[in-house]
């Protein structure tokens, strides 16, 4: 069950997010709903006397009631977050170990503390270390979730590199500081495993009312049959019990899985896949949001945003230049840079023939182009003015004062040269997601509190939660401190829905009582989540949430209509199988039933019929309306209370006439 499980997500994310994809889950239920229906109509048509009727009657009550719990043990079949992917991350990686000066290649399992490995350029470090020769790009987003890569050289603080992240450029010699058991991987695995979800005020008041009224009826017919002994009633066991299969909260119990699957798939319509109908339940009663920063809140790509030209420079001038030093670079910061640079008019260039692209190094942290006996270079600020300052030129003065601006900002500042002239600051910076502040104070207006969480420093994170609109960041947060305040928010009674797509995010949405992982996110996020956002975008838990609020709306109705329903088949049914015992009951057999025979047979079927009519319900769900508590209460009491209570003696009595006309007591 589990591979098929883990199949579904992988299958589904191959299709075009604009289209709506099918629950499986709520195909399998369908096709059962016709086998059930139509083996019921054959008991029908088959039946040979009452007894007969009545045990197919039961069979086809206990298979509905049995089908449907398999299908939400389908939908539900993953349980807590798997380590298994964060596990296959570690073993599957193989290892160049340098040893005696040659080169043996190894799993990454079998790397002890202290051993010396080579990566190159398109591998994979296969475990924790120290950078201890060279310099090299290496893509972390496989553990953090942030597209930008980042330079990791030996010595300093950007030595530190971590098992399951890949080398982008050039070639490095990395000294393993973890044994096995001690990873960044194996601190997630622990974290992981160690997280675990919560029951759901609803769901525990749901269970806690439904185990009451089961053991009270219980109680009740165990007593009567005491009580036929005395009174000299004819009351048998099988009547005892078909009264009971009548009186305990079937109805409800047969319509959960039905209104749980049918909320996953109202969310598949929206291109998210929810893993349990618990989760979309769970979204219903959200009080606080947590949001990862990088690819959830901004795109995860830095774009250029502004070009910042020093005293004596022009606009154009510092655009020409770096557009013709970003046209070799293809990562998206390059690409967005030639893209700012054409709203300045500079569009289809023909550079000729005496041009040599000059691509980006670890070792200089400048790229560039040669270009018709210039020499432009953009890059780091430290990397671009020690190169002006080899070449023999001075560095302005207010070249400080822009890169320190564009830093208070929140964004990376990278300087631009042509020659030995430093012409400016081109202000890259994390873009926000378009139209998120306004989703956001939809979330605000629903009593949803949102928390950015990011691996930031507090200013950026100052800016971009700022600019997002936010109600609260957590800044240079850590895996572990995600978790914590998620536990904190729990153990203040609040529900915590957590968005994110790397997998330091893991534990934290393995912890949340909803975790969307976004479809553009790692494999451990998507299955430490209970639902996939296909989409990735992070407002789309308005979405959510209002269709968790529908299914909880549901529930309570149906609950409501259950339990009227259970009390009135209860003063049905009483009246007719003593009242030859005790003729003063008679005055409240007001149905006048043909004999306490087809009182139970005609109840038994009215049960079963009852909840094949509140199906359709059940799967549309009750209209959302953002009503409070005690209105939806009141409204819950008149609508399908009364109906609870008043369907049961006209159903009831109908079916008596029917069973009593064809002869069948």
């Amino acid at each position: 069950m589990d591979t098929v499980r883990a199949a579904i997500p992988g299958a589904l994310r191959k299709l075009d997010p604009r289209v709506q994809v099918r629950n499986p889950v709520m195909f399998v239920v369908e096709v059962g709903s016709v086998v059930a229906s139509a083996y019921f109509i054959y008991a029908l048509l088959t039946g040979s006397g009452p007894a007969a009727f009545l045990g197919q009657i039961s069979v086809w009550l206990w298979f509905t009631l049995v089908f449907a719990n398999m299908a939400e043990a389908l939908a539900e079949g993953r349980g807590k977050a798997q380590a298994d992917t964060l596990r296959k991350t570690r073993t599957e990686t193989v290892a160049n170990l340098l040893k005696g000066g040659s080169v043996t290649q190894i799993a990454a399992s079998r790397l002890r503390k202290g051993d010396v490995v080579v990566v190159e350029a398109g591998e994979t470090i296969p475990g924790d270390g120290e950078v201890m020769e060279g310099i090299a790009s290496v893509d972390e987003s496989a553990i953090t979730g942030e597209s930008a890569p980042v330079i990791r050289e030996s010595g300093g603080d950007r030595s530190a590199v971590t098992g399951g992240t890949r080398v982008l450029s050039d070639r490095i010699v990395v000294c393993i500081t973890s044994n096995p058991g001690e990873t960044f991987i194996d601190r997630m695995i622990a974290l992981v495993e160690g997280a675990s979800r919560r029951k759901t005020p609803n769901e525990i008041a749901l269970s806690i009312l439904l185990s009451g009224l089961t053991m009270l009826f219980i109680l009740v017919v165990v007593s009567l049959q005491a009580f036929a002994t005395y009174s000299a009633a004819q009351v048998s066991v099988p009547v005892l019990i078909a009264l009971l299969v009548c009186l305990i909260p079937t109805t409800i119990g047969g319509l959960l899985s039905a209104i749980g699957i049918a909320g996953m798939n109202r969310l598949v319509r929206h291109n998210v896949l929810a893993m349990s109908g618990r989760a979309v339940e769970a979204a219903g009663d959200v009080d606080t949001l947590l949001l990862d920063k990088t690819g959830t809140i901004t795109f995860g790509n830095r774009q250029a945003a502004e070009f910042r030209p020093l005293a004596g420079v022009t606009a154009s001038e510092l655009a020409d230049a770096a557009q013709l030093a970003s046209l070799p670079d293809e990562t998206p910061e390059g690409r967005s840079i030639v893209v700012l640079a054409k709203h300045l008019g500079f569009r289809d260039r023909d550079l000729g023939e005496d041009v040599e692209f000059v691509p980006f190094s670890a070792q200089t942290r400048m790229s560039g182009i040669d270009y018709h006996g210039e020499r432009i270079r953009k890059g780091a600020a430290d990397a671009v003015t020690a190169w002006t300052r080899e070449l023999g030129a001075t560095v302005p003065d207010d070249l400080a004062a822009e890169v320190e601006a564009v830093a208070a900002l929140g964004g990376t500042p990278l300087v631009v040269v042509r020659n030995t002239r430093i012409l400016g600051v081109i202000y890259l910076k994390d873009i926000v997601k378009g139209g998120i502040s306004e989703r956001f104070e939809q979330l605000r207006t629903m009593g949803i509190r949102t928390v950015m969480i990011t691996g930031d420093n507090p200013l950026t994170a100052s800016v971009i939660a700022g600019e997002a609109g936010v109600d609260d960041y957590l800044a240079e947060a850590t895996p572990e401190a995600k978790l914590e305040l998620i536990r904190r928010e729990q153990s203040g009674g609040r529900l915590v829905a957590m968005i994110g797509d790397g997998t330091n995010d893991a534990p934290a949405l393995a912890q949340a009582d909803v975790g969307v992982a976004m479809n553009t996110g790692t494999a451990a996020a998507k299955e430490a989540g209970n639902m996939v956002d296909l989409d990735s975008n992070p407002t789309k838990l308005i979405e959510i949430v209002e269709i968790g609020k529908q299914l909880l709306m549901t529930r309570g109705a149906l609950t409501t209509f259950s339990i009227a329903n259970d009390v009135a088949k209860y003063f049905a049914i009483i009246p007719a199988l003593f009242a030859g015992a005790y003729p003063a009951l008679g005055v409240l057999d007001v149905m006048a039933l043909h004999s306490p025979q087809s009182a139970v047979l005609s109840a038994v079927i009215f049960n079963a019929l009852i909840i094949i009519a509140l199906v359709p319900l059940a799967l549309r769900g009750v209209r959302y309306r953002p009503l409070g508590a005690a209105k939806l209460l009141r409204r819950n009491l008149l609508v399908y209370g009364a109906g609870g209570l008043m369907a049961p003696f006209l159903g009831i009595k109908i079916i008596d006439l029917i069973v009593t006309g064809l002869g069948w007591v």
